[in-house]
C-alpha cells in the first residue's frame, strides 16, 4: 500500500502519489492498465459472491426450519438478516464517499459480518459507475496535488524589494 495521497514523491516525480484501491491499484487515476476490465470483474465477482452467499443463507434457513424452532424464530432470522443487510449496504455505500471512523467500524463489525450480502451488493452497484471509493480518493488526490502546487510554486525576487519599488 502506498503512503497515501499526501506523501512526498521520489526523485523521479515530486508531488503526491495516488493511494491504491483494492483490485485497482492506481489504475483509477488515468483509467488505464485494464481499468474497464477490472471494473467489470469486480461487478461480476461481487454479484456472484452475493448470489452464492444467498444460497448458503438459504441452506442455513432451511436448517433452522428443519430444527422445528417455530415460525417466530424463522421470521426473526429473516428480519435480522434483512436489517443487517440494509445497514451493511448503507455503511459500505457511505464509506465510498467519506473516510470511516475506525472506532465506529470496530463497533459495527458484528453487524457488518451478519449483513455481508448488503456490502457485496453495495460493491456491485458502485462498480457499475466507478471503482468503489474512486470518487473519494480522486478528491483527496486532487486536493493534495493542488496543495503541493501551491507549496512548490517558486516566487521570484525578494518581496521586501517589491514593496520599496512600489513606493517610488
Amino acid at each position: 500500500m502506498s503512503a497515501g495521497p499526501t506523501s512526498g514523491g521520489t526523485a523521479q516525480g515530486a508531488g503526491p502519489r495516488p493511494e491504491d484501491l483494492r483490485f485497482f491499484g492506481t489504475s483509477w487515476v488515468n483509467h488505464d492498465q485494464g481499468y474497464g476490465a477490472r471494473r467489470a470483474g469486480v461487478a461480476v465477482g461481487s454479484l456472484a459472491a452475493a448470489a452464492a452467499s444467498c444460497f448458503v443463507l438459504r441452506l442455513a434457513f432451511q436448517g433452522v426450519r428443519i430444527a422445528g424452532t417455530g415460525s417466530f424464530v424463522s421470521v426473526l432470522v429473516v428480519v435480522m438478516f434483512a436489517i443487517c443487510g440494509v445497514l451493511a449496504f448503507r455503511n459500505t455505500w457511505e464509506g465510498f464517499g467519506r473516510r470511516q471512523d475506525p472506532q465506529r467500524q470496530a463497533s459495527l463489525r458484528g453487524l457488518l459480518a451478519v449483513g455481508f450480502i448488503g456490502s457485496l451488493l453495495a460493491y456491485f452497484v458502485r462498480s457499475l459507475t466507478e471503482a468503489p471509493g474512486e470518487k473519494l480518493h480522486r478528491a483527496e488526490f486532487e486536493k493534495a496535488r493542488e496543495e503541493f502546487g501551491r507549496r512548490s510554486s517558486r516566487r521570484t525576487g525578494n518581496p521586501s524589494k517589491r514593496k520599496q519599488q512600489r513606493k517610488r
